[in-house]
């Protein structure tokens, strides 16, 4: 398509503050991005995704043009988040949870500010389906939200993803004053020494294959999820297939997060990014973000109660799908405290965790809403 130097002067004539304040925001997160290193792989492609689907007279926005081809390619059907979870399991090892089984309870408690932020929502006058798509943020995983508002609330991907992807990288920051907050010195000093089991590679490779069917019969939405995240781990455990773990890992995953967020970001647009509801689901999202940390500190608490003060509640803010950054948040907060506490492990097998609690919660959302 050949633009005139007419038609483009009167593009830039055009040219809405609206889409001059989105080319700001997507400079921002390229900021954030480059300079901060807030989830760089996944903020930087929104960011240019964002600026280059607000520029004048853009013919990458055009049906048939580039964004439009990953988004019905890549998001619409949802197959670029489900490759990326390929590339999660791949890379996840749940030796620690395994070791630890009890740790899963945890992350089970780090999904409350899906289901509180939910409500919320609904009081606030959004809809069950969008209410839904913004609780969803709680689960602290960008290919969850992605996949549910897709399906629930397209029209509030952008900023449901934003929203998702930004807060996780916040992590090191939103988290600690909460757990100062919940939890007492003595509480934060308690030391869990750690002992290592010896985690069989039957059992290994039993684990992905029993979580597909367990979850996939009791939550058969949340088999797509689920049942991705869970190959990825049996390529990797299976230990015959280390070409297929390692493309997994590395080139799919780089190369779909790298169309992934630019097609999120090319939905960035000025006339459906600019709303009050996005300011809302900023809101929304990081009070789903809180409940999450807040609820999964409290439950660990009640651990520690019942184990006569052995559990040291730290790890409850592992219960969330954010790894490994709420496992090392966990182990730094407690390494302040004690610098001879060492919390990793524990973290870990909580965090890992919560990346099955959040997939689950995921299904379940869709389940509840009768989504096909």
């Amino acid at each position: 398509m050949s633009v005139s130097f007419e038609q483009l002067l009167q593009g830039l004539q055009n040219t809405s503050p609206g889409s001059l304040l989105m080319i700001a925001v997507g400079c921002l997160l390229i900021y954030l991005a480059v300079v901060k290193e807030y989830e760089p792989m996944l903020l930087l492609p929104i960011g240019a995704g964002a600026i280059l689907a607000n520029l004048p007279l853009s013919p990458m926005i055009a049906q048939d043009g580039m964004f439009d081809v990953l988004k019905k390619a890549g998001v619409d059907n949802e197959l670029f988040p489900l490759l990326v979870f390929i590339g999660i399991g791949a890379m996840t090892d749940f030796g620690p949870l395994l070791e630890n089984p009890r740790m899963m309870l945890l992350g089970a408690a780090g999904q409350f500010g899906i289901f509180g932020t939910l409500m919320l929502a609904l009081l606030l006058g959004f809809d069950l389906n969008e209410a839904a798509s913004i609780g969803i943020i709680g689960a602290i995983d960008g290919p969850t939200s992605i996949y549910v508002s897709n399906l629930l609330a397209p029209h509030m991907l952008g900023p449901i993803a934003v929203t998702a992807y930004s807060y996780m990288s916040l992590v090191p920051i939103i988290q600690p004053p909460i757990m100062r907050a919940l939890t007492s010195r003595r509480e934060r000093t308690i030391r869990m020494p750690y002992t290592s089991r010896n985690i069989s590679r039957r059992t290994r490779i039993i684990f992905p294959l029993a979580v597909i069917i367990v979850v996939g019969s009791l939550v058969p939405m949340a088999i797509p999820l689920i049942g991705t995240l869970m190959f990825g781990n049996l390529l990797r455990e299976s230990g015959v297939v280390e070409r297929l773990t390692g493309a997994s890992s590395n080139e799919i995953a780089n190369i779909v997060t790298l169309f992934l967020g630019l097609a999120v970001g090319s939905t960035m647009r000025a006339e459906t990014f600019l709303q009050i509801q996005t300011l809302a689901i900023l809101g929304l999202g990081i009070l789903a973000f809180g409940l999450d940390t807040a609820a999964g500190l409290l439950f660990a608490k009640f651990l520690n109660l019942m184990s006569k003060g052995r559990f040291n509640p730290l790890l409850g803010a592992a219960g969330i799908s954010a790894f490994p950054m709420a496992a090392r948040v966990v182990q730094k907060v407690g390494h302040e405290e004690d610098f001879e506490n060492f919390l990793l492990m524990h973290a870990m097998g909580a965090n890992t965790a919560g990346q099955i609690a959040s997939v689950v919660a995921g299904g379940v959302l869709l389940a509840l809403l009768g989504t096909h």
